[in-house]
Formats: structure tokens, sequence, C-alpha cells
């Protein structure tokens, strides 16, 4: 993405944030009036902080939509529909940091254990997405700020997966993305 791509994808989520604290619902994007870059399909992440906390994060792991409808839909729902957080006000908006995420399409990683995995991930460079018969959890390369060591981050992607800290099975499947962030 150039600057003014970036800049314009910013601006779209804090739209649609707004029309959302005004409407209920994510702002409708006019997607074939756009640049090809921005109609090609996306996975993203919006991620929502205040005052440097966590205040909401959504996204789509798989390109199922326009990269613009993605970012739109996506803000919308990391302000008002991110389980963990009551719905934004509008007093609480002002204060958002708005940080977008566009992921690569996963990669399966061939591990032959817990150890060969974790020797296998790049610190700072790969998302994971963990699965467990019908657990699945995620985490952007972002959280490697928080969880630099590989190990602790695949024991907290474990449990946010709802599987516990130590789990390990020969039936774990693991795939890696990168992301292009902005914000």
């Amino acid at each position: 993405m150039n600057k003014e791509q970036q800049h314009y994808l910013l601006d779209l989520a804090k739209k649609s944030i707004l029309h959302g604290l005004q409407t209920g619902k994510p702002l409708a994007v006019d997607v074939a009036a756009l640049p090809p870059e921005l109609q090609a399909p996306a996975a993203t992440f919006v991620t929502l902080h205040k005052q440097g906390e966590l205040r909401g994060c959504i996204g789509m792991l798989q390109a199922t939509r326009p990269l613009a409808e993605d970012i739109a839909d996506n803000a919308f729902a990391a302000a008002f529909r991110d389980y963990r957080f009551p719905p934004l006000t509008a007093d609480e908006f002002e204060q958002l940091d708005i940080h977008l995420s566009i992921l690569t399409p996963p990669e399966p990683i061939a591990f032959r254990s817990e150890a060969d995995l974790i020797a296998q991930l790049r610190p700072g460079v790969d998302g994971l997405i963990i699965e467990e018969g019908a657990r699945r959890g995620t985490f952007l390369p972002s959280v490697w700020e928080q969880l630099p060591d590989a190990r602790q981050f695949l024991r907290h992607l474990k449990q946010k997966a709802g599987l516990p800290a130590d789990y390990w099975s020969d039936t774990v499947r693991v795939s890696r993305y990168q992301a292009e962030g902005i914000g």
C-alpha cells in the first residue's frame, strides 16, 4: 500500500466507527469507485487501543471480501462487537488509536514436535493460527511486542484458543501469516 492508500484505509476505519456511533451500522463502501488495490479481496484485522490498552480487535483470516469493505466492517465490529468489551461510546472515540493489519494468506507449518514448531517461529514476523479440533486462536505479528519469547507466545496462543498453556497433541495444526501494519 502506498501512503495515500494507507491514509484512505485509516480514514475509512474512523468513518465506519463514527457511522456506527450514529447509526448502529458499519459504513457502506462503494467499492466500484475505488482503485483496484482497494477492491482486491483481502483478510484484515482492525485493532483499537485506548490510552495504550486494547479496546477491541476483530478481523478475518481468509480474504472473502474487498479490502476496503473488510476494513470498514472490521472497524465497526472492533468498536461495537468485540465480546471482550462493551460497545464503544462517543466519549471514547477521540481517545482511540486505530491500527490496521492486512494479512498474507496463511501457510501451514510442518513440524515434528512442539520444540520443532517453536524453533521455526519468527518473532516479530509471524502471525500464528493454532487449531485443535473445534478450537482455534490467532495472534497477529504485533503481539510479539508483548510476548517476545516464542515459547510464551505459543503458550498464550493456546490459552486464547481455549486450550491449556501446556497442551500438546500430534493433531495440533499451526499456520503462519505475515501482516502489513498501518497506523
